[in-house]
C-alpha cells in the first residue's frame, strides 16, 4: 500500500489577476475559466541545461493577505495528480494545504482520509482529471465523497484539465457524451460547484504582448473550424490581428489532415491557438502550411499540455518558434524541449477560489 501525505508551507500574500468563463455541463456546477500572470523568466539551472521557461513565483505575489482571509472557514486540499500545482495556490493564496492521506492499495483501490476537521467549511479540492484519467477521476470522486460525508458546508472540485471534455457532444450515431456522464458522477458524489480552466484570454496574449511583435505583422489561427470562436476572442485581445484559419478533416481519433488555410499569413507571424495538444498532429501539420504560405514565424498556444507520444518530437521539429502551456497538467522533465514556455495558473486559480469563497463577483474579471 502507497501513502502520500500533502502540505505545504505557508504564503504571505494574494495575487490580484485572473479570468474565468462558464459551461452548462453541470446541472449544480458552474466552471471557471481562467488566465492572467506577469512576465515569465528562463529557469537558470547552469551546465547549458535547457529547461522550459516558467514563471517566477514570487513575482506573482503582490498583496498582503487581509484579516478577514487570515481566520477563514476555507479549506484547501489537493489529490496526487498535480500535487506542485496545489502547493503554488495554496501559497499564492496565504494558505497551508489542508492535511490529508491518500492511500492506494494492491489492487489498484483508492482510499482518502481527512486528517482535520472540515465540519461546516467551505472546501475546495484541486485535482486535473489528467494521466491516467480513470484512477485520477476515480480519487476526485472519493475525495469529493470522503468531504461530504465529513459535513463540509460546501465542496468544490477544482479541476485545472477536465478530462473526457472533448467527448461533448455527438459526432456520429451510437456515440456516448462521456462530458456528461463525467459532471453527473461529480455531481452525484457531492460536488456543489467545479471550477477548470481553459484558454479564452490571459497569460498567452498578456506573454505574447511581450515580444517585440508589431500588431501589424500578426496573425491568430484557428486550427481547426471548432476553435474559430476561442480565436476570434483571443485576436479581439492582440489588438483585434486579423484571423486565418486552417480547414482540417479528420480521419480518426489523434489523426489530423490538413486540407487548406483560410486567411492571408504571408510574411506574418502566426499564433496558432487551441485549448490542448494531444499527439500535436493537429498543431504541427497546420505549422506546416502555414510555412508553406509563406508566415515567417509560427507560435502555439493552449491551455493543457497532454503531450501524448510522438508529440514532444513532432514539437521540437523545427517548424514552431515557441510552444507556450500552462502548468493545468504537471510536465514530465522527460517532455522539456528548447521551444517550450509554460506559463502558471496558480494566481488565477487562488483569486478565483477567493472570490466563490466570498461571494464575490467572478465575471468583473473579464471587464
Amino acid at each position: 500500500m502507497e501513502s502520500l501525505a500533502l502540505t505545504s508551507p505557508p504564503g504571505v500574500k494574494v495575487p490580484s489577476y485572473l479570468a474565468s468563463s462558464s459551461s452548462s455541463l453541470f446541472s449544480r456546477s458552474s466552471i471557471s475559466n481562467s488566465a492572467k500572470c506577469n512576465l515569465p523568466k528562463a529557469l537558470n539551472l547552469g551546465n547549458g541545461t535547457t529547461l522550459p521557461k516558467y514563471f517566477d513565483s514570487s513575482s506573482r505575489l503582490e498583496k498582503p493577505v487581509s484579516t478577514s482571509r487570515a481566520n477563514t472557514k476555507l479549506k484547501l486540499f489537493s489529490g496526487t495528480a498535480n500535487p506542485a500545482l496545489s502547493q503554488e495556490i495554496a501559497w499564492s493564496m496565504g494558505l497551508e494545504l489542508g492535511k490529508i492521506s491518500i492511500k492506494r492499495f494492491a489492487d489498484g483501490e483508492v482510499y482518502v482520509q481527512l486528517k482535520e476537521s472540515v465540519r461546516g467549511c467551505d472546501v475546495f479540492l484541486v485535482q486535473p482529471t489528467c494521466t491516467p484519467t480513470n484512477e485520477n477521476l476515480m480519487e476526485l470522486l472519493i475525495l469529493v465523497d470522503a468531504c461530504r460525508r465529513a459535513s463540509a458546508k460546501k465542496v468544490t472540485a477544482v479541476i485545472p484539465y477536465f478530462g473526457y471534455a472533448r467527448a461533448d457532444r455527438k459526432t456520429q450515431g451510437r456515440e456516448s457524451i462521456a462530458a456528461k456522464l463525467v459532471a453527473n458522477l461529480i455531481t452525484e458524489a457531492g460536488a456543489d460547484r467545479v471550477l477548470a480552466c481553459d484558454l479564452h484570454s490571459g497569460q498567452s496574449m498578456d506573454y505574447l504582448g511581450s515580444k517585440s511583435i508589431s500588431s501589424k505583422d500578426l496573425v491568430v489561427v484557428s486550427p481547426d473550424v471548432g476553435g474559430v470562436a476561442r480565436a476570434r476572442a483571443f485576436a479581439k485581445k492582440l489588438s483585434d490581428a486579423p484571423l486565418a484559419i486552417v480547414d482540417k478533416r479528420r480521419h480518426g481519433h489523434n489523426v489530423a489532415e490538413v486540407m487548406n488555410l483560410i486567411g492571408d499569413v504571408k510574411g506574418k507571424v502566426a499564433v496558432m491557438v487551441d485549448d490542448m495538444i494531444d499527439t500535436a498532429g493537429t498543431i504541427v501539420k497546420g505549422a506546416a502550411l502555414l510555412h508553406e504560405e509563406g508566415a515567417r514565424e509560427v507560435y502555439a498556444c493552449c491551455t493543457h499540455a497532454v503531450f501524448s507520444p510522438p508529440a514532444i518530437e513532432r514539437l521540437s521539429s523545427g517548424l514552431l518558434q515557441e510552444v507556450i502551456v500552462t502548468n493545468t497538467l504537471p510536465v514530465a522533465e522527460k517532455n522539456y524541449f528548447p521551444q517550450l514556455t509554460i506559463l502558471s495558473v496558480a494566481n488565477l486559480l487562488g483569486e478565483t477560489i477567493w472570490r466563490v469563497h466570498d461571494d464575490s463577483s467572478v465575471s468583473s474579471i473579464f471587464l
